[in-house]
Parts: C-alpha cells; sequence; structure tokens
C-alpha cells in the first residue's frame, strides 16, 4: 500500500506520514520543499514524483494548510481567500462560523464540499472522506483554554488524526462524509472570544 501525505512535514501531516509507515504503508511524506501545491504545474509535478518513487499510489492524504491566524475582515486580501481549498484534513472551522477567522472558515467549508463532490465525481473507483480536526495542535500556552472549548475537556493530538486517516484509509463502505476528531467541540455552546 502506498500512500501520499502532502502537508506530511507539519504537525499533523507528520504524525499521519508516521502512523501510516508503522501499519506497513510506503509513505512519500512531502512538506512545502517537495513542491508548492498552490500551483497547479507543481503539485501535478509532485504527483508524478510520488508515483515514480513508490510505484504507484493507493491512498492520498490532502494536509497541507497555510497558516491559521486571526485577521479581520476589512484587512482580508484575495490570496487570503484563494489559500487552503485543494485540502481533505478539514477543520472544525469548516462548519462553524469565527468571526475573527473569516477566510479560514470559508476556505474550510469550500474544502469540505469538495470532500462531498469529490467523492460523487470520482465514486465508485476512488473513495474521498475528510477529517475536521479541532484542537489537536495547539499553541503553547493554550491548552487548557482549549481543553474548556471541548465536551472531553481536553485537547487531542497529532497521533489522533492520525489514527482517523488510518481508520477511513481502510474503511472500504465509507465515502463522501468527515470524521470530527475534536473532543465534540464542533457539539460545546461555549465559544472562546472571537471564535
Amino acid at each position: 500500500m502506498r500512500a501520499l501525505v502532502t502537508g506530511g512535514t507539519g504537525r499533523i501531516g507528520s504524525a499521519v506520514a508516521e502512523r501510516l509507515t508503522q501499519s506497513g504503508w510506503s509513505v512519500f511524506a512531502a512538506g512545502r520543499g517537495e513542491g508548492d501545491l498552490s500551483s497547479a504545474e507543481a503539485a501535478r509535478a509532485l504527483v508524478e514524483r510520488a508515483v515514480e518513487e513508490l510505484g504507484g499510489l493507493d491512498l492520498l492524504v490532502n494536509a497541507a494548510a497555510e497558516g491559521f491566524v486571526a485577521k479581520p475582515i476589512g484587512e482580508l486580501t484575495e490570496s487570503d481567500w484563494d489559500r487552503g481549498v485543494v485540502i481533505m484534513v478539514e477543520d472544525v472551522a469548516s462548519y462553524e462560523p469565527w468571526p475573527s477567522f473569516a477566510a479560514h472558515c470559508a476556505a474550510k467549508a469550500a474544502q469540505a464540499m469538495l470532500t462531498r463532490v469529490f467523492a460523487r465525481a470520482l465514486a465508485p473507483e476512488v473513495r474521498v472522506c475528510g477529517v475536521a480536526p479541532g484542537p489537536v495542535a495547539v499553541v503553547q500556552g493554550q491548552e487548557e483554554r482549549r481543553a474548556a472549548e471541548t465536551l472531553l475537556g481536553r485537547i487531542g493530538s497529532p497521533e489522533d488524526v492520525a489514527e482517523a486517516v488510518l481508520y477511513l484509509a481502510d474503511a472500504g463502505f465509507v465515502t463522501g462524509t468527515s470524521l470530527f476528531v475534536d473532543g465534540g467541540r464542533h457539539l460545546q455552546t461555549v465559544r472562546a472570544p472571537g471564535a
């Protein structure tokens, strides 16, 4: 089994790549050094390189993402809106309106819809699923506040997301859906300021 993990050197992507490797997958973990995925040409070249090195592909994990930075709506540029749409590692922001993260929420919502569109367009040959992490790659010092946002009262880890990816990779009758890995954050009614 052969997998390409874009964003494979980031906090979540590297955990996914490592977990797949532990489970016997041959993995091509691609970071920024392997190509800028905002360019269609560079993205195609990356896939071709992965196919050549691995001898084919059985799984694509789209974990590449631009940063998660608060920005007032009035300061957003066109390039802010264009970031992060060609990925399937989603975010609970796909399903929640956070005023301080308007562009991020919009990009993630579009990506969540692409998960479903691709699932319909590529079936039955290809299954397409999403993973929507919550507070798993938390900035140091914010653990307590972010844990309070979840129903489980704790934060997760990139390895939690990796386990979800591994499950979906093997779940042969699952397609067109997103698995929340957020400790129940999307069900929590208490929100942090600005979220």
